[in-house]
């Protein structure tokens, strides 16, 4: 997959005929895959080039700062993986601007999509909406597809069971800690890449149970609600079984918010170093215990429960 930042850059390209579709596709989630899929299909079936245009900043964050900065299910690296891994050729991230916004719907598919794009076919979600105040939508494109030269393939939600998924419905499972409906959703199981930071080294001398202090360091990435979860964790390639607190950790006076991993049967010194780790399940809720004494034998009971989990 070839990455371009900005439409320019693609124009600049010499490619006269594509397949195109446009969103954030945040997660690159279940819904999002059989879009991509259609795409691939007809792009190998007409010769076309799969062409996928998104925006950074994300459209919202720009027209509408008030409402505070979103955060996202996967970082630009992660997106760019899944974009790859589902066969899409070319990713076009173009600067999201309020200049940008003020292109009128008309103007937007005449000079951008087939002056710049050079689309042929459009696929589309139903509810899609674009150009000044939103005013374009599918009808219009329908209309003006055939005077312009390309088709327009409408994309009907993709549902499981009775629920429509999409972004806004996962991030929302994440931050109640719903990471089962979250995994579901997506297809695959929801992880968080962070550095291995220095803490209180309570874990291990007081608990018996060390930690990894963890930083994620990307501040848009979204991060499961507070509690206690059974998670993977990924490092130097290897896959290990581990508990994952996210909180405020009230027993421990002074500690303050934190994210913290421990891995069973691990013994390596990791300060500084990178790791990943896959959420499966939250097993409960964070509590205040009356003494560390109590709090051990909680985690005690946690690491029961999240053996088995895992199993």
């Amino acid at each position: 997959m070839k990455l371009y930042n900005s439409i320019d850059e693609f124009a600049a390209s010499g490619i006269t005929r594509t397949i195109v579709t446009i969103g954030t596709f945040d997660g690159v989630h279940l819904g999002h895959k059989v879009v991509l899929k259609r795409i691939k299909e007809l792009a190998e079936k007409s010769s076309l080039e799969s062409v996928l245009l998104t925006f950074n900043p994300h459209p919202r964050n720009v027209l509408f700062p008030e409402k505070g900065m979103m955060q996202f299910l996967s970082t630009f690296e992660e997106k760019q993986t899944l974009l790859k891994e589902a066969g899409i050729e070319h990713l076009i991230v173009h600067p999201f601007t309020k200049e940008l916004s003020q292109v009128s719907a008309q103007d937007y598919v005449k000079n951008i999509l087939v002056g710049k794009l050079h689309v042929k076919t459009l696929v589309i979600g139903h509810d899609h909406r674009f150009g000044r105040n939103r005013e374009g939508s599918i009808n219009e494109l329908k209309l003006w597809g055939p005077e312009l030269g390309f088709e327009v393939e409408e994309m009907n939600p993709f549902k499981s069971g009775e629920v429509t998924i999409s972004s806004s419905k996962i991030r929302r499972a994440i931050a109640e800690g719903d990471m089962t409906t979250a995994n579901n959703y997506l297809g695959y199981t929801f992880g968080l890449h962070a550095k291995v930071v220095h803490g209180l080294n309570l874990g291990g001398k007081e608990l018996g149970y060390p930690t990894a202090n963890l930083e994620v360091e990307d501040t848009n990435k979204i991060i499961p609600g507070d509690g206690i979860y059974a998670v993977y964790v990924i490092y130097d390639g290897k896959r290990h079984k581990g508990m994952m607190s996210i909180g405020l950790n009230p027993t421990v006076e002074g500690k303050g918010r934190s994210m913290e991993v421990h891995i069973f049967d691990f013994d390596h010194i990791i300060y500084d170093k990178h790791l990943t780790v896959l959420f499966h399940k939250k097993i409960r809720n964070e509590e205040k215990f009356s003494s560390m004494d109590a709090l051990k034998q909680q985690m005690d009971n946690d690491k029961e429960v999240t053996l088995k989990l895992l199993a």
